[in-house]
């Protein structure tokens, strides 16, 4: 194992001795006209502040998603063994932004060519995946993802694509992570090298 590595893990433990006592957050509301979508990349603080700047969305929430275990907590999905993965609710609006490009731009902030990890955080909790809620949303998903792979630029994709289930919300700390904590949000991401693999692997270099 790196330093780097084991400098982000310890940093991890961290939050998540933190995060123990924290309450579930409550659900946002969803405006009337607006839309929701369900993605896995990773960090879902990472993701929360990557859909965040995208237009037309309206609001990003941290939870927990595609598992076995009800009401799930922060230490129990790190630990593996709920079968969920970190993921983010994204509520938008669907005459700013449409389904195919939520999707199109959640390829663009992720590495979708690793099982069961993204980037310095390992583990199927960290998987990447779009959970589609409908008939229609699954079509954008499974036609994205072979256009991707048509396209010739990867080999293989191992980003899960399956129907939506429960999305349970995270603590509360969890929420607006990259806000509350500049400081040690911006330590995680630049160490884990986030940014950097997405440049290599859709840059093409």
């Amino acid at each position: 194992m790196s330093p780097r590595l084991k400098s982000v893990l310890a940093l991890i433990a961290v939050f998540a001795t933190a995060a123990r006592a924290d309450a579930p957050a409550a659900p946002a509301m969803v405006p009337a006209g607006a839309a929701t979508a369900i993605f896995a990349g990773g960090c879902f603080w990472c993701v929360e502040k990557d859909f965040e700047k995208l237009p037309g969305v309206i609001e990003v929430e941290s939870g927990y998603t595609a598992g076995k275990t009800p009401n799930p907590s922060y230490e129990q999905v790190s630990s593996g063994s709920t079968g969920h993965a970190e993921a983010v609710r994204v509520i938008y609006d669907p005459q700013k932004v449409s389904y195919p490009q939520l999707v199109d731009y959640f390829w663009r902030h992720i590495d979708p060519t690793v099982k069961d990890r993204q980037f310095c955080d390992v583990g199927s909790q960290y998987r990447s995946g779009i959970y589609w809620a409908n008939e229609a949303e699954r079509k954008v998903a499974e036609a994205s993802r072979d256009a991707l792979l048509k396209s010739g630029k990867f080999k293989t994709i191992h980003t899960e694509l399956a129907p939506a289930t429960t999305f349970w919300l995270a603590e509360t700390y969890h929420q607006d992570y990259y806000k509350k904590n500049p400081i040690r949000y911006n330590y995680y991401r630049k160490s884990c090298g986030r940014d950097a693999r997405v440049e290599e692997v859709w840059s093409g270099k």
